[in-house]
């Protein structure tokens, strides 16, 4: 099965794609939002590109990282961690889950204190040049391999 882990930033999409079977990555990718695009072009460029994603790799479930609820809020991103939802929600995804920390670690199998640690390249789980990747990347690759139990 594929699947799919995002983590939305205000500019830019991470995406990872993970294969359950051979339980590798097959790719990590941003998307990056034109500077020049108001809001509502913004909102349906990253809809548009997501889709694209989905149908390409034929994704069948998905994760999307979003802000805890002790952040302070990134107006952009809560919008665009929306338009990802409603995506998800038009596609033919079979299933998706839209998690924080503890949501991920428990479609991980792995307890919550581990997460962190794991985002911040200080442990790894086994996946070659871990420690190189950005945080966005491994948050990405994190929620991927979670959404196997979507």
């Amino acid at each position: 099965m594929i699947t799919i882990g995002i983590r939305a930033a205000p500019k830019v999409i991470t995406f990872a794609i993970y294969d359950t079977d051979e339980e590798a990555i097959l790719n990590v990718e941003e998307i990056k939002i034109p500077a020049a695009f108001d809001t509502p072009s913004a909102l349906k460029y990253v809809r548009s590109n997501l889709l694209d994603v989905l149908r390409e790799y034929e994704v069948e479930r998905a994760g999307v990282r979003i802000t805890e609820g002790t952040a302070t809020p990134n107006v952009e991103r809560i919008q665009i961690e929306g338009v990802i939802q409603e995506a998800f929600a038009s596609s033919e995804l079979q299933s998706y889950y839209v998690g924080q920390i503890a949501s991920m670690a428990k479609r991980l199998g792995i307890e919550r204190e581990r997460v962190k640690p794991l985002v911040n390249g200080e442990d790894d789980i086994g996946i070659e040049n871990w420690k190189k990747m950005g945080k966005e990347e491994r948050e990405a690759i994190l929620c991927a391999i979670g959404a196997k139990n979507a």
